[in-house]
């Protein structure tokens, strides 16, 4: 984030105000005494023209990713899903997602085919049983 601001020949205060931040918010996260809300991410991003963040590989990293890219909390990430917080929070951890209704939502979440999702949790779910004979 600094690199960019002095790319821009932008003040701490002027980046505070394009995100809606306070500027020791800016001074902090240079500085990497304090990491930012997951509110502002998306104002980050736009800030510096890409998401910062690796390109998620699994499940879980695509539900994190998606709610950090929409500032989300997980209760509201679940709420717009329809699910409950703790159910948000065990997919995120990588926990299977095992009815037929959820993984449609997130499906629908997420833009993925709700096909490609079932095969994924039908291999996750074989692979922990063949481990447990």
């Amino acid at each position: 984030m600094r690199k960019k601001r002095l790319e821009m020949g932008l003040m701490q205060d002027e980046v505070a105000a394009q995100i809606g931040v306070n500027p020791w918010s800016i001074l902090n996260w240079e500085k990497g005494k304090t990491e930012p809300f997951i509110a502002s991410i998306p104002a980050i991003i736009r800030f510096l023209g890409y998401d910062p963040f690796p390109q998620p590989q699994t499940l879980s990293q695509h539900l994190l990713a998606k709610r950090r890219a929409m500032g989300w909390s997980i209760k509201e990430a679940a709420n717009t899903v329809g699910v409950d917080p703790s159910t948000w929070r065990n997919w995120e951890r990588g926990k299977l997602i095992l009815y037929r209704k959820h993984r449609t939502l997130v499906a629908r979440f997420l833009e993925l085919s709700a096909d490609t999702l079932d095969q994924e949790m039908a291999a996750r779910w074989n692979q922990l049983h063949e481990r447990a004979l």
